[in-house]
């Protein structure tokens, strides 16, 4: 059992915007641009979460993901460097898998530095496999990105019986 962390969970807004990027920027070497989240933010077929500190009503982390035909696809998940390793990302992820629930036809992707090894630990915690790899997919030092799947909820999910 992965312990959670207390947060508040809601879908993001525009006015959001200055928050994901102070996060985006503390997190990545090469942060997505302001206009790449605020096209993510308003089309309809992506699912924007933010999780926000409930004593400070801050937001601690988010997690961008669009939906294509067959494909949850995680773009963006990020947790300011002092709200880490407490369960953020787990519960992001947790509600994520809650509200997808009813769309048993599609599966969930993402992209994950090969060496980032804690993230890619969490990922197989939810079911994730590792599915192929993108040779140098990141544009700051060419490294690669392993292509993780994780099966339709209801075919084979974790915890399922």
């Amino acid at each position: 059992m992965i312990a959670r962390a207390t947060i508040e969970i809601r879908k993001l807004a525009l006015h959001d915007l200055d928050a994901i990027e102070r996060i985006e920027n503390a997190v990545y070497p090469t942060p997505w641009s302001r206009s790449m989240f605020a096209g993510e933010l308003a089309k309809p077929s992506s699912l924007s979460l933010g999780g926000f500190d409930p004593d400070t009503g801050r937001l601690v982390a988010y997690l961008i993901v669009s939906r294509y035909v067959d494909a949850w696809h995680i773009m963006n998940l990020a947790v300011h460097p002092g709200w880490r390793r407490i369960g953020v990302a787990s519960r992001l992820l947790d509600e994520l898998f809650e509200l997808t629930a009813g769309d048993p036809r599609r599966g969930y992707t993402l992209e994950v530095r090969v060496s980032n090894t804690t993230a890619i630990a969490l990922y197989e915690t939810f079911g994730f496999e590792t599915s192929g790899l993108r040779r140098g997919y990141y544009t700051d030092n060419r490294e690669d990105a392993l292509i993780m799947w994780r099966d339709p909820l209801g075919h084979g999910a974790v915890g399922e019986a």
